[in-house]
């Protein structure tokens, strides 16, 4: 009988564990939208846009995964201030945007997928960071492999729009960082 009571209290326990675990995990990961669920969910409640533009093969793009996209200040600020956007620069599927229908382009290593030629305005460098504000409009590319300390004062610097009236040095200069 005491044995039974053990087992269940143990039991219990291993379950409230793996749950903690489940949820704990859950919130170090960034929350990923498709290109037209962020656009979606934008419309019912605006704020800006983040799009990470990537392909399978590029070293930079896992490095960046690896290494800014999962550190819990930077996981935590993006899932609190950004639509955030995995897309795929050789991506296969189709994505309508305002009325067009962008498709991939191309065979082999020449291909490209056209929304993330468009956003990068031809310049086909992974991966590239854009930011567009809560109406959709672009901000800008940041094309190549951002660390950590230095994308989170592009995400603070495009967040709290002080690319309104602010110039980077001086946003840079004045920037206290949240990473330790």
């Amino acid at each position: 009988m005491i044995c039974d009571s053990i087992i269940m209290k143990k039991s219990v326990l291993l379950i409230l564990l793996f749950c903690t675990s489940l949820f704990t995990n859950a919130q170090n990961k960034i929350n990923w939208l498709s290109f037209e669920d962020a656009i979606e969910l934008n419309k019912k409640s605006p704020k800006p846009i983040l799009i990470d533009v990537y392909t399978d093969w590029c070293g930079y793009c896992k490095k960046m995964d690896l290494e800014t996209y999962s550190n819990k200040v930077i996981i935590d600020y993006i899932n609190n201030n950004f639509y955030a956007i995995k897309l795929d620069g050789e991506g296969k599927e189709d994505i309508t945007y305002k009325g067009y229908t962008f498709k991939l382009k191309g065979e082999g290593r020449s291909k490209y997928h056209e929304l993330s030629a468009a956003l990068m305005n031809g310049r086909l460098s992974y991966p590239t960071t854009i930011f567009m504000n809560e109406k959709e409009q672009m901000l800008q590319q940041i094309p190549g492999y951002l660390s950590t300390k230095h994308f989170e004062k592009i995400l603070a610097f495009f967040n709290t729009k002080a690319y309104i009236d602010t110039d980077w040095p001086e946003f840079e200069k004045n920037f206290k960082s949240n990473i330790k």
